[in-house]
């Protein structure tokens, strides 16, 4: 058994981002910026955008962070992003979600600069990855593929099974797994909690990738034997016998699919660490197009 390390790959990737930027620093005198927009004063959400503001310092990107409190009109959001929009000096742009209820998530994203989108949530983008043309794919799957190309796992022919369909995880993963590329060229069938005979399904996948949002809902009995398992899901569940009190768990019961599975990523260290660092992949890919960097 293989334990897929994205906590490592991540580390790795982001000392190239870090030489790299510092190469266009040394030519441009200025960096990648990535902007972020926060609303309001969600606990996880101010964690998130931390965590991002410090994995841009630590590749020598710049970072703006614009609050927002949550009582703030939806006019006066689309207002801020509008003017964000048209600063050239801001290369990427995020707003992190959740957004509080009020407010309308589809038009806060179509309201952002396609060409600034590093996200990848705008409908342009979406559009683009279907058509397999070059775009800023969504954080995650772009952090999978990644983590399947460098560790070299085959995917062509064979059957990879995605359970879960959200927009931001499972339909932009079984689309990019499906298409003409390397990794690419798989068997994909999309899975979600009402499909049938969905156990037997996930039995059969050489490549299992589990985004449901349900801890511990894959199982020993649906991984084949030598399978590929992707655990996307991150859940903080009751620990009473630690310091804390809580541990971190996946969408998979991590302690006996490991026993069948040839290649599996842990939770935490795996996929998470790939999300975040495929959101600075795509911020210096658009600070590239913006300056005309081939």
């Amino acid at each position: 058994m293989t334990l897929i390390d994205g906590k490592k790959t991540a580390a790795e990737i982001k000392e190239e981002i870090k030489a790299e930027v510092a190469g266009y620093i040394d030519e441009k005198d200025f960096a990648p910026h990535l902007a972020a927009i926060l609303v309001g004063e969600d606990a996880a959400s101010e964690t998130y955008v931390a965590h991002k503001e410090s994995d841009c310092k630590s590749v020598g990107m710049t970072t703006s962070i614009y609050r927002r409190s949550k009582d703030v009109l939806d006019s006066d959001l689309l207002d801020t992003i509008d003017f964000m929009n048209s600063d050239d000096d801001i290369h990427g742009l995020i707003v992190q979600l959740p957004l509080p209820r009020h407010i309308n998530v589809d038009r806060v994203i179509d309201k952002i600069d396609p060409a600034k989108d590093v996200d990848g949530f705008h409908p342009v983008n979406i559009g683009r990855m279907v058509l397999g043309h070059s775009t800023y794919l969504p954080a995650t799957p772009y952090g999978i593929m990644e983590l399947l190309r460098r560790y070299k796992i085959e995917t062509s022919g064979k059957n990879v099974v995605v359970l879960g369909r959200s927009n931001i995880v499972g339909t932009p993963l079984s689309i990019m797994l499906s298409r003409k590329a390397n990794p690419g060229n798989a068997t994909v069938t999309m899975c979600h909690s009402r499909s049938a005979g969905l156990k037997e399904i996930a039995a059969n996948a050489d490549i299992l990738i589990a985004a449901i949002g349900q801890p511990g809902f894959v199982t020993e009995e649906m991984v084949k034997d030598g399978a590929t398992v992707i655990d996307v899901g991150i859940h903080r569940v009751a620990a009473p016998g630690t310091k804390s009190g809580f541990k971190l768990v996946g969408d998979v019961d991590f302690e006996k699919v490991v026993r069948k599975a040839a290649y599996i990523t842990p939770v935490p260290g795996g996929v998470g660490p790939m999300t975040r660092v495929a959101l600075l992949l795509n911020t210096l890919k658009a600070f590239k197009l913006k300056t005309g960097i081939s």
